[in-house]
């Protein structure tokens, strides 16, 4: 039976921040414990544009992005309690978007807290957003600080994936 760092030995991991006007996502190839970065980017929705509308735009980039790449694994990070309950339930509907289109691939998805992500990038549950930036240009071998910020997030959650050996214990398949 193989380890687990055998199966995670080389993989093609997207990871996605989940968002209602920005959708991080970062895709990362994870081999012998060496990180290539792939891509990153956001998908944006413009805020005068119905609901039903964004979210189909977003489901249509993610789809897209799904069948470019077709990573071996996708990690989404776990909505964040927001108190602002309008700005939490537009996120969670995009989230389910998120799932849905992964899903609809056959693909394996494994979700993750901040917490968990902020642990397996900086080894510190607390660790603030400029610790978690530089920690994601260390650790994948950038030049600068991926930007915007919800693309680094979303490669941080490809990271999490990769440090977390199967995730199968984890997954929501």
């Amino acid at each position: 039976m193989p380890r687990n760092n055998d199966i995670m030995a080389n993989m093609i991991i997207m990871g996605i921040d989940p968002g209602f006007a920005i959708t991080g996502y970062g895709v990362i190839k994870y081999e012998g414990n060496r990180f290539t970065v792939i891509d990153y980017g956001v998908i944006r929705t413009d805020a005068g544009i119905p609901l039903p509308k964004r979210l189909h735009i977003l489901g249509t980039e993610v789809g897209n992005l799904l069948s470019m790449y077709k990573p071996d694994a996708v990690a989404v990070e776990e909505l964040f309690f927001n108190t602002n309950l309008k700005t939490a339930i537009s996120v969670a509907q995009s989230r389910g978007v998120v799932l849905y289109e992964v899903m609809k691939c056959g693909l394996p998805v494994f979700e993750y807290t901040p917490l968990q992500v902020k642990i397996a990038v900086t080894g510190y549950g607390r660790a603030d957003k400029a610790q978690m930036q530089q920690m994601i240009k260390i650790i994948l071998n950038l030049n600068s600080i991926p930007k915007p910020d919800d693309a680094a997030d979303a490669l941080a959650v490809s990271v999490c994936h990769a440090h977390s050996g199967t995730g199968i214990c984890c997954s929501k398949r």
